[in-house]
C-alpha cells in the first residue's frame, strides 16, 4: 500500500510538471506576454526540486533503517514528517521492525548476561582462547587459581607455570591432561579437560582445570584406613590367640613339670628351652599386638575440637615440652610469628602432636650435624591462608622417597614405625588444610602446614 502511494504521489507530481511545462510553451508561443511561461516554468522548476527531496526524504529514511539494522543501533524511532499522511503506514511499519529488533536484542543481552554470571560463580577454573592464545574469555575460579588480574594471552601463564602454558597451547579438543605444579608454597594437581569450538569463523578453545588435590588425598587416605582395618582385623584374629596360649603353656609347663626319681618326663635344659620359648614367643606377640594397635590408630582418630587458639600459645607449648630434649641434643630453636596476634580456628592439642611429630623428626635428621637448627614459624600466605613451617638443616629426604613419605608403613628409619606423617596428613584434612614437604638432601627439609 506504501509503495503504490509512492508512486500516486510521483505520478501525481510527475504530471504537474509535465503541464506546466507544456502551458510554459504554449504561453510563449501565443501569447506577446513573457511573465507568464517564465512564471510557469519557475513553478515546474520548483515541483521539480520538491519531487527530488520527496524522493530524497524517502531514500534517506530507508537508508537510515538499513543501517540501523547493518550496525545494530535500535536505539532511534522514525518520525516521517512532511510526506503526507500516506507515510503513516511506512513510519509505522518501519518503528515495528525497530521494536522487534529491540526485543530480540534484548533478550539476547539478558541471555549474554545470566551466562556471563552463571560462567563467573562455577567453581572450575574456565579459560577460552584462540589457536594463536588470544584470551576470550577468563572465569573468576579460574583468576583466582592463577592469581591473575587480567590475561590477554595465554603466554602469560608461562609466567606461572612454563609447562602449564605448553600444555594448554598445545591441547587437542576432547583431550584429558593430568599436571603437577608446585611453585612458591603453592602445589596444584590440575585436571584439564579442553573442547573446541567455531565462533564467526574461529575456532575457539575452551579448557576447564580443576584442583583436585584434595580429593586426591581424601581417596589415597580412603584406600589406606580399608586396607589397615582389613589387615588388623585378620592379624588381630591371628595374633591374639597366640598370645592366649603362649601364656597358657608356660604357665601349664610351671606348675605341672615333676621329677619322680629316675623318671623325667623332661630334661631341665629342654624344659628351660621351652620355657624360654614360650616367653619369647609371648613377648613378640604381645609386641605386635601393641605394634598392630598402633597402625589402628590411624583409622581412629577423633574428629577435631575446633576453638580459635592463638598461634603464640601453640608455639610456647612446643617450646616447653620439647625444651630439654632440645638442649640435650645441642639444637639452636628458634620461632617466629607474623603478624604476632595470627590466631588458628584447629584442635589444639590435635595441630600440637603434629608440630611435636615434625620437630622430633628434625630432631632425629639432625643427628651428628654441625650447627643444627630447626627453624618453626608462622605467617600469612599471597592468599592469606595461616602457613606454619618446620625447618631443619639436617641430613633431607633424598628425591626417590619425597613423594612415599606421607604412606602408611613406610619410614626411613630403622626402629621407625611409619604411621607418624600419615597420622600428620589426616589430621591436617580433618582440618580442612594440607601438609606439603620440600626437601635437598644433606641441606634442608621444610614441612609446610596450610589452613
Amino acid at each position: 500500500m506504501v509503495y503504490k502511494n509512492f508512486k500516486l504521489n510521483c505520478a501525481i507530481r510527475l504530471l504537474l510538471i509535465t503541464i506546466n511545462l507544456l502551458m510554459s510553451f504554449i504561453t510563449f508561443y501565443t501569447m506577446d506576454y513573457y511573465i507568464t511561461p517564465i512564471l510557469l516554468l519557475v513553478i515546474a522548476a520548483l515541483q521539480f526540486l520538491s519531487l527530488l527531496n520527496y524522493i530524497q526524504k524517502t531514500n534517506q529514511y530507508l537508508t537510515n533503517f538499513l543501517e540501523s539494522i547493518r550496525y545494530a543501533d535500535f536505539t532511534r524511532s522514525f518520525k516521517i514528517e512532511g510526506l503526507g499522511s500516506k507515510y503513516d503506514e511506512l513510519k509505522s511499519a518501519f518503528n515495528a521492525v525497530i521494536s522487534d529488533f529491540q526485543s530480540i536484542r534484548s533478550q539476547k543481552e539478558e541471555n549474554y548476561h545470566y551466562l556471563q554470571n552463571v560462567i563467573q560463580h562455577i567453581g572450575i577454573a574456565l579459560i577460552a582462547y584462540t589457536r594463536d592464545g588470544e584470551v576470550e574469555l577468563i572465569n573468576n575460579s579460574a583468576r583466582k587459581l592463577f592469581r591473575f588480574n587480567k590475561l590477554k594471552n595465554i603466554t602469560e601463564i608461562s609466567e606461572f607455570s612454563p609447562k602449564l602454558g605448553e600444555t594448554l597451547l598445545q591441547i587437542k579438543t576432547g583431550e584429558h591432561a593430568l599436571l603437577q605444579i608446585n611453585k612458591n608454597d603453592t602445589f596444584l594437581q590440575l585436571a584439564i579437560y579442553a573442547t573446541e569450538f567455531k565462533l564467526k569463523n574461529r575456532s575457539i578453545i575452551l579448557v576447564s582445570l580443576q584442583n583436585i588435590h584434595s580429593e586426591l588425598e581424601e581417596q589415597e587416605m580412603a584406600s589406606w584406613q580399608k586396607l589397615i582395618s582389613v589387615l588388623t582385623h585378620e592379624i588381630m584374629n591371628s595374633i591374639t590367640p597366640i598370645a592366649s596360649l603362649s601364656s597358657t603353656v608356660n604357665l601349664i609347663i610351671n606348675d605341672n613339670i615333676r621329677v619322680e626319681n629316675d623318671h623325667n618326663y623332661l630334661d631341665s635344659d629342654t624344659i628351660d628351652d621351652i620355657r624360654s620359648s614360650m616367653v619369647t614367643i609371648n613377648k613378640r606377640s604381645t609386641g605386635l599386638i601393641r605394634f598392630v594397635e598402633s597402625y589402628r590408630s590411624l583409622t581412629k582418630i577423633p574428629k577435631p575440637e575446633f576453638d580459635i587458639v592463638p598461634v603464640q600459645d601453640i608455639f610456647q607449648n612446643i617450646h616447653n615440652l620439647l625444651d630439654e630434649e632440645v638442649r640435650h641434643q645441642q639444637v639452636q630453636f628458634t620461632s617466629s610469628i607474623n603478624p604476632l596476634s595470627l590466631e588458628l580456628t584447629a584442635d589444639q592439642e590435635q595441630i600440637e602432636q603434629v608440630l611435636i611429630n615434625l620437630i622430633k623428626n628434625a630432631l632425629h635428621a639432625l643427628i651428628g650435624r654441625e650447627k643444627p637448627e630447626i627453624t618453626l614459624s608462622a605467617s600469612l600466605d599471597n592468599r592469606s591462608r595461616i602457613t606454619i613451617k618446620v625447618t631443619d638443616n639436617g641430613s633431607g629426604i633424598m628425591p626417590e622417597v619425597l613423594d612415599k613419605i606421607f604412606i602408611p608403613f613406610f619410614t626411613t628409619k630403622p626402629s621407625g614405625s611409619g604411621i607418624g606423617l600419615s597420622l600428620s596428613r589426616q589430621i591436617l584434612r580433618n582440618h580442612g588444610g594440607t601438609i606439603s614437604v620440600d626437601s635437598e638432601a644433606n641441606k634442608y627439609t621444610t614441612f609446610t602446614l596450610k589452613f
